[in-house]
């Protein structure tokens, strides 16, 4: 303790003078000051345990006396003695178990073990009888172990994929964590990281300390960032930390359950957690075709760069950090967590700032070939809008077939509804190939530009127009078919179907149809999403099929219709 005991005691009568606290009640002085770390500016936080039913809260109350900010935390007895028995129960457990002890629960019950008695000592001692300090310490010990193995296998796996930079921060993590697990191996458990200077000069006798400071130091000169790596690796093997070495056969690569491939076209999508949708890159798909479960991670590396693409090592290193992949030591996932700073795990990245539309007949369009892209919608929202868009190009297709007929038959008014709706199907498959879903009503589609954005201008007037024209002879009908298709080419270069079959032509142009829905209805059915019309559901309990299509016949005997 850095804090005379007279004056620990002044400040404690003046902190209980506001405080309504129980007679019985204990106190204590805890954190860095009473670990004898502390300084000028930091916090003096004292402990009040009492005797009491209901739980107390958590936040502490706050004074500020002889210039100094002082904090009080109350807890019952009952709330400590659990915090210890919770930790307790981890004894003699493996480290892979040990690791995943919350670490405020850690920090509670170091700094109450740690702590200085101010009041009621007997109260103090009896709960402390529920998890030994050497106990606990074996317990830290282990639990920074893993935590320093973790980031150094992270590291190792970098290193493997030549992000020489992401190795070295990680590898000084690792050493980081192996000097605490070191520290704590001593009785030094005091979590905060920022006092290791402190706890490592209690053991200037090691020789081992005198080289953690000339490693870590060595990061500040000239030197590249995989020897720095490396030169952690080594240290945190000899601060006791095994499991870790720089052996990259043993990093191989493996399939995340959550995560399923859907190739629409020539597009590659990933759907993680049927949540979000990834769109790649064409050489970012030519490495994931490469990825091959239980395969060293350095061998599909080198499989891809062979196949053309150099950068390779970043992709899979960016699959990895969006949990795309998973890269295991030898079957055991890496997990790198930096304690008592941000939390570990799967990073999501911003959505892909693209041009509009957001998505077309082939699916998402990723920034650049190596991009891992997250598209802007959710996946739910993603599949529902593609199969709109499909849909909405098959409505056009309709409608066209039925304004052929109409006009054939001078039946001039049926021309121009259908005209109007195959306008409607156009703009459906418009918005939805913006994401917009659900689609606004039929009605209000020629209204709905604030939903595409001023680069549709052109469209939308075409749009507006279509649907006020009238028809009364050949000429007239002939002239507005014309502008239909005129329309519909627009739309079709929007979404990405300038080949988009003419649907109710010919069996093989519906059957390409069938195909074209079929690829976006199994995922649209996967991720739950609203199917444009119940019938697509037949499509899907077939296979692609057309229902009561005798087994064996050829698939080019599919008869076409349309809706009259």
């Amino acid at each position: 303790m850095i804090l005379t005991e007279s004056y620990v005691r002044k400040l404690a009568d003046q902190v209980l003078a506001h405080v309504d606290a129980p007679a019985d009640s204990a106190l204590m002085l805890e954190g860095s000051i009473a670990e004898g770390f502390g300084n000028s500016g930091s916090d003096i936080d004292f402990l009040l345990v009492c005797q009491q039913e209901a739980d107390m809260p958590t936040m502490p109350s706050i004074f500020f006396i002889d210039g100094r900010r002082v904090e009080i935390r109350t807890r019952t007895i009952r709330q400590v003695t659990e915090h210890l028995k919770a930790v307790a129960a981890f004894v003699g457990s493996t480290p892979r178990r040990i690791v995943r002890l919350d670490e405020h629960l850690l920090n509670r019950c170091q700094r109450f073990l740690r702590g200085h008695i101010v009041r009621n000592s007997q109260v103090i001692h009896g709960i402390r009888k529920h998890l030994a300090l050497g106990d606990f310490a074996t317990v830290m010990t282990h639990w920074w172990g893993e935590h320093a193995r973790q980031s150094a296998r992270y590291a190792v796996c970098m290193l493997a994929l030549g992000q020489a930079e992401v190795a070295a921060v990680w590898a000084k993590a690792s050493l980081l964590q192996a000097a605490k697990s070191f520290a704590a191996r001593a009785g030094e458990t005091y979590l905060e990281p920022k006092w290791i200077s402190l706890q490592l000069h209690r053991m200037d006798d090691d020789e081992r300390v005198r080289r953690y400071w000339e490693v870590t130091d060595s990061s500040r000169h000239h030197g590249s960032s995989a020897d720095h790596a490396m030169r952690c690796i080594s240290l945190v093997h000899d601060l006791g930390v095994r499991g870790c070495e720089n052996t990259p056969q043993k990093l191989l690569v493996d399939r995340t359950s959550d995560v399923t491939t859907w190739r629409i076209g020539d597009r590659v999508h990933l759907v993680r957690n049927k949540e979000d949708v990834f769109v790649l890159g064409q050489a970012a798909a030519v490495v994931w075709r490469h990825m091959v479960w239980q395969r060293p991670v350095a061998t599909i590396r080198q499989a891809a760069v062979t196949a053309g693409v150099e950068q390779a090592g970043t992709i899979i290193a960016v699959l990895a950090r969006y949990g795309l992949i998973q890269v295991t030591w030898q079957g055991t996932a890496i997990t790198p967590v930096l304690p008592m700073a941000s939390p570990g795990g799967t990073v999501t990245p911003r959505p892909a700032a693209v041009d509009p539309p957001l998505l077309d007949l082939r699916g998402a369009t990723a920034s650049s070939s190596d991009a891992i892209d997250l598209v802007a919608v959710p996946a739910r929202r993603f599949g529902a809008a593609a199969m709109a868009m499909v849909w909405g190009n098959i409505m056009v297709e309709n409608a066209i077939e039925d304004m052929r007929g109409a006009l054939d038959r001078q039946q001039w008014r049926v021309a121009e509804l259908t005209a109007r709706r195959a306008v409607d199907g156009g703009l459906r498959a418009l918005l939805s190939a913006c994401g917009v879903n659900p689609l606004p009503p039929d009605a209000e589609l020629v209204h709905r530009g604030d939903m595409v954005g001023p680069w549709a201008r052109e469209i939308l007037s075409a749009a507006e127009q279509l649907h006020r024209v009238g028809v009364s002879d050949p000429v007239q009908g002939k002239a507005l078919l014309e502008r239909v298709n005129y329309f519909v080419s627009l739309i079709r270069a929007v979404c990405g179907a300038d080949s988009f079959p003419a649907s109710f032509d010919s069996a093989s142009n519906w059957q390409t149809t069938l195909d074209i829905s079929y690829d976006w209805l199994r995922l649209g059915a996967y991720l739950d999403a609203a199917i444009p019309i119940e019938e697509a559901r037949d499509l899907l309990s077939s296979g692609g099929a057309q229902p009561y299509i005798a087994p064996g016949a050829s698939r080019g005997l599919a008869t076409a219709g349309g809706t009259q």
